[in-house]
């Protein structure tokens, strides 16, 4: 895709990390590599950097972005921590949880980055080369997803330049993300309840919401698209359908011949992403249990079935 920036290709080293840091303290935009999907990161304190967020993704404005931090240090100047918070963190950083938490007045941080709620999104990521860059570039960075604005998340760094080259300055290319599926958000109430936003790797105890208002990524109803119908819980495609297998169930593509859902999970943005590629003008998908990060992987693919407004 073309655009205005020549996109560089970085290599996860120290040298690589250097370069990265060096563009986001100039308020540019690079592409990382987490333990769940690459994400586009920009400097948070910066609202141009953080508009650019927008611009390159096409993200509408109402959707708040994440904040990757380097440490509970880092992460208490910008949010209040309930106990209920601190034991989440405590249990969980670093790793695939954010935490929608009460923001504090005067962090620095751009208005977009929490669209005008009273509420911030933090996380603490389980991976060398995101940790390694946080601590280079010494701010907090914004990183949703690194893709276009409602369709498949990236999981390489292929997957990144498939829809970003040109429209940022750098992807890190640390290689596949392990978990595969973004992390799980849950909010943590003034009140100390908490309620799951949207399901990821790590099952927390919680209430599911199922609220109008947008808290946090990944809740819109039509998103992780691949630009073509897809059908669910299919074991007999039709002809003219890309099959994504599971288990017994063969197809194209397979999140796991074992039926293994944590493999599922690491693979499914690989397969939509094939399934797009793919000459065949639908998507199949073969029916995935919902248990454990099961229900992340149903969630995504409910999404990614639903046509958009």
């Amino acid at each position: 895709m073309g655009g205005k920036y020549a996109t560089e290709t970085l290599e996860a080293t120290k040298g690589g990390i250097a370069r990265a840091a060096e563009i986001l303290r100039a308020g540019g935009l690079v592409a990382v590599p987490t333990e769940t999907v690459y994400g586009l990161a920009a400097r948070a304190d910066k609202a141009d950097a953080v508009a650019r967020i927008y611009e390159a993704k096409g993200r509408p404005s109402f959707n708040p972005l994440i904040v990757h931090v380097s440490s509970m240090e880092r992460a208490k100047k910008l949010a209040n921590f309930e106990p209920e918070a601190e034991k989440l963190a405590a249990a969980h950083w670093p790793g695939p949880l954010t935490l929608v938490l009460p923001r504090k007045e005067g962090t620095g941080l751009a208005d977009a980055v929490t669209a005008g709620l009273p509420t911030i999104a933090l996380r603490m990521p389980d991976h060398s080369v995101m940790q390694a860059l946080l601590v280079e570039a010494g701010v907090p960075l914004a990183a949703p997803s690194a893709n276009r604005s409602g369709f498949i998340s990236p999981t390489s760094a292929q997957h990144v330049l498939a829809s970003l080259d040109g429209r940022i300055d750098a992807v890190i290319d640390g290689g596949e993300c392990r978990s595969g599926v973004e992390s799980t958000i849950v909010a943590v109430r003034p009140d100390g309840s908490i309620e799951e936003l949207r399901p990821g790797p790590l099952s927390i105890a919680g209430d599911a919401v199922g609220k109008s208002e947008i808290e946090a990524p990944g809740q819109l109803a039509s998103h992780y698209a691949p630009g073509k119908p897809v059908r669910l819980h299919v074991t007999m495609p039709e002809p003219d359908e890309f099959m994504i297998g599971f288990a017994q169930v063969a197809g194209d593509c397979s999140l796991s011949a074992s039926g293994d859902l944590e493999e599922a999970a690491s693979r499914l943005y690989a397969c939509l992403h094939e399934g797009a590629r793919s000459d065949k003008p639908r998507i199949a998908v073969a029916p995935v249990p919902t248990e454990g990060i099961g229900k992340a992987i149903n969630d995504r693919l409910g999404r990614a079935a639903t046509p958009a407004d």
